[in-house]
């Protein structure tokens, strides 16, 4: 019985980072153009942003990052890599998904 928990707990997780079951309602999303694109997730409490974003210039924001995305969808599986102040508040943490980060900032 236990082995079974794990797997179905780890299956719930990847359907709720999947891009096509994902509510997006609440957030705002922003796309601009460069070499590799510059995307942002806005909720009311913060943001998720790729890699261009640094979170020692975002004082007083609640800000993660995620790197190596092209899409908002692969933001949502992506691992948190850089957290500001104001989002360790919320609970946020480095090596959770892009996901996990947003509901947190919803």
């Amino acid at each position: 019985m236990k082995r079974l928990v794990l797997p179905t707990l780890l299956a719930s997780m990847s359907i709720f980072a999947d891009d096509t079951t994902f509510d997006w309602s609440g957030l705002e999303t922003s796309q601009i153009s460069l070499e590799a694109p510059l995307l942002i997730v806005k909720g009311s409490l913060g943001f998720l942003g790729c890699g261009y974003i640094n979170v020692d210039a975002c004082a007083n924001e609640a800000c993660a990052i995620v790197s190596g995305v092209n899409t908002h969808n692969d933001m949502l599986k992506a691992t948190i890599k850089a957290v500001s102040k104001d989002a360790t508040e919320l609970g946020i943490k480095v090596g959770m998904t892009g996901a996990e980060a947003i509901e947190l900032l919803r």
